[in-house]
């Protein structure tokens, strides 16, 4: 059932890969090519992959191997998924949500587990516009779940945690937002069981509109579920 929500926020953080960004088969090639040659369930690796930086899903995998031989492995993989974008698609509504959001100055980035080249990569293949602000991989000593992307994401904008909203799909991307104090909106199935704020399929029922005076903005959210519903929510 299908629920419209009104939430007040000063900023937006956004994930990529599943939130703005539909790169599933991309990674489902990569992480089916790596799990072969390391002789593991595939199955396994990708149940771990979405939202997790690499190297992270492979100690979780493979916890005898030495942090150098995941990094290792990690780069080789960050290189498969640069020169792979066979398949990648913007989210419906991404495009439409980055727009309004530029064009209204509404204090937004990006907040990704991919390095730069990666990043740009994906959102130059999507046609979607990079972010000014954004944390990659790059950026922070501890990917998600740890809440630090979050929360260097709203340093960077000079917004309060508690002030901004996050969009996330995967369940490590979920709880970093959770850690981090923030309200989750969840994009699509996957993030359905991982107890976001609120749920949407994708981002066609999501709208943005600025508080000129007020500092603030106003999302409203046509959302099949709210898990954790909060006292600021309107």
């Amino acid at each position: 059932m299908t629920t419209a929500r009104t939430v007040s926020a000063r900023a937006y953080l956004l994930d990529m890969d599943g939130t703005l960004v539909n790169s599933d088969a991309v990674v489902e090639r990569c992480w089916r090519k790596w799990a072969a040659e390391v002789g593991i369930d595939p199955e396994e690796a990708l149940r771990l992959a979405h939202g997790r930086q690499g190297h992270d899903v492979m100690a979780l995998l493979l916890p005898e191997r030495s942090p150098a031989e995941n990094l290792a492995d990690d780069e080789r993989m960050l290189d498969w998924e640069r020169n792979d974008t066979e398949g990648v698609v913007p989210v419906p509504g991404a495009r439409a949500l980055l727009d309004a959001l530029a064009g209204q100055r509404i204090p937004h980035a990006l907040v990704t587990s991919a390095d730069v080249p990666l990043a740009v990569a994906r959102m130059a293949a999507a046609a979607l516009p990079y972010p000014a602000v954004r944390v990659t991989a790059e950026s922070v000593a501890a990917g998600k779940p740890d809440p630090e992307g979050f929360l260097r994401a709203a340093a960077d904008l000079g917004v309060d945690p508690e002030d901004c909203v996050v969009f996330e799909d995967s369940e490590a991307g979920i709880a970093a937002g959770h850690a981090a104090g923030m309200q989750v909106v969840g994009v699509g199935e996957r993030a359905a069981a991982y107890s976001p704020d609120f749920l949407v399929p994708d981002l066609n029922g999501v709208r943005i509109v600025a508080r000129p005076g007020v500092g603030t903005s106003l999302l409203h959210i046509d959302c099949e579920r709210g898990g954790r519903v909060s006292p600021r929510t309107a």
